[in-house]
């Protein structure tokens, strides 16, 4: 489980506000060429929508397995039709960031938005996005780290609380003591 992965939480983010932005935002103003513009660089500078760039080629193989599964006999002819079809709606994928845009302008001032990009244009903005993967695998290194340590003390704590107020245990019972037959001196 990766605890901190920017792509991840920026798309979450993402996936959220396009939901919630039906709902909470249907009576929003007009927004702003300059806002939309604004939205648009931030969403840029976070790479917000790169993950998104997989919907459709994911589509595009899913669809052809389907459809070969259900056709072997015309394989060629299923993966140039979904191919070409698939190239045929590339160019929704503005629409996409137009929405996302809109989102991002509904939630963001445009002053929060310019903010948010000219800090992930910055050096150490831009070190940030690098450096995320490896800020994540580190953090839940430490995290499983801490955790298996955390579960140890308490343990520990615990069974030493409990041992200390438990009653002393009952004295096992002494078995009866059974006389031995004497044993005969070996002979000479």
């Amino acid at each position: 489980m990766v605890l901190f992965n920017h792509n991840r939480f920026f798309g979450s983010i993402v996936a959220a506000a396009v939901v919630l932005s039906g709902i909470g935002f249907a009576s929003a103003q007009e927004i702003s060429a300059s806002h939309l513009k604004a939205a648009r660089a931030a969403i840029a500078s976070t790479h917000a929508t790169d993950p998104m760039d997989s919907i459709l080629p994911q589509a595009n193989q899913m669809l052809k397995i389907e459809l070969i599964q259900k056709n072997p006999d015309r394989e060629p002819e299923i993966v140039q039709v979904v191919d070409d079809e698939t190239l045929a709606l590339a160019s929704r994928r503005g629409d996409l960031e137009n929405e996302v845009a809109t989102v991002f302008a509904k939630i963001f001032t445009e002053q929060e938005l310019n903010e948010i990009a000219a800090f992930h244009n910055s050096p150490a903005g831009k070190k940030f996005i690098s450096e995320t993967p490896i800020i994540g695998r580190e953090v839940e290194k430490a995290v499983n780290i801490w955790q298996v340590g955390i579960a140890r003390d308490l343990s520990e704590s615990v069974a030493k609380k409990l041992a200390a107020d438990a009653p002393p245990p009952a004295p096992a019972p002494i078995p009866p003591q059974t006389a031995e037959p004497a044993k005969e001196a070996p002979k000479q």
